[in-house]
């Protein structure tokens, strides 16, 4: 079950002390056989191994006290989180900011055929790798992810929430929670498919953060090299 309503965070404060956990979830593989970069383009859904890496995901997070689940408003991302919800008995809070960057390059397979970038119509999109400049900015994915898994901590304060996002949100989020600079070359993300990335809160406070990889041994068999 979904529920596109926003968020309604509990009105329970975390105290000083309260320890809760936000557990931040990649997606599973999706089916893409043409590996376009596919963004927030609707109708991308998961592969059969995606499907499957979103089941052990589920077996690993549904033994925790989560009581609180959100998604990414995109169909790979609801894929991944139905297993979970079903094994929790939790209704599924789609939520806007945990949907996948802006890309100027969605559609496109520059991700599989990079030559495409030397076309000048490209170029203005690449002066700026800082920001980006193909795309949404860092610190503006950083803020509304935050925002996002604020309101999810103190939904869940004393307890766990699950969120399922996409790649590059998770990291930067990752990044920012460690108060590490935003822009970072993307081959050296710690965020593989159905991965978990765990921030954790001591009352207001980030006392820790965490990655774990409960379908690593899937992943050998996976062909994406693009998307998020």
């Amino acid at each position: 079950m979904t529920n596109d309503v926003p968020l309604s965070p509990s009105t329970e404060a975390p105290t000083p002390t309260t320890k809760t956990l936000v557990h931040l979830v990649r997606h599973g593989e999706v089916f893409n056989p043409k590996k376009v970069l596919y963004g927030r383009l609707d109708g991308y859904h998961l592969s059969e191994l995606g499907r499957e890496m979103a089941e052990v995901t589920s077996q690993w997070l549904a033994p925790r006290d989560i009581t609180y689940l959100v998604s990414s408003p995109l169909e790979r991302a609801q894929e991944t989180a139905a297993p979970l919800a079903e094994k929790l008995d939790l209704p599924v809070v789609l939520d806007p900011r945990v949907i996948e960057a802006g890309n100027d390059f969605e559609g496109l397979t520059v991700g599989s055929n990079p030559k495409q970038l030397l076309q000048p119509r490209f170029w203005p999109k690449l002066v700026n790798p800082l920001r980006p400049s193909w795309g949404e900015p860092y610190q503006e994915i950083a803020e509304r992810m935050y925002t996002a898994i604020l309101d999810a901590r103190d939904a869940a304060a004393g307890h766990e929430a699950a969120v399922v996002s996409h790649q590059l949100p998770v990291w930067t989020a990752r990044r920012f929670a460690e108060g590490k600079r935003l822009w970072h070359d993307p081959r050296s993300r710690e965020c593989t498919l159905a991965s978990v990335t765990t921030i954790e809160f001591t009352g207001d406070e980030i006392t820790g953060v965490q990655y774990a990889e409960p379908a690593g041994r899937l992943l050998p068999n996976s062909t994406q090299s693009v998307g998020a």
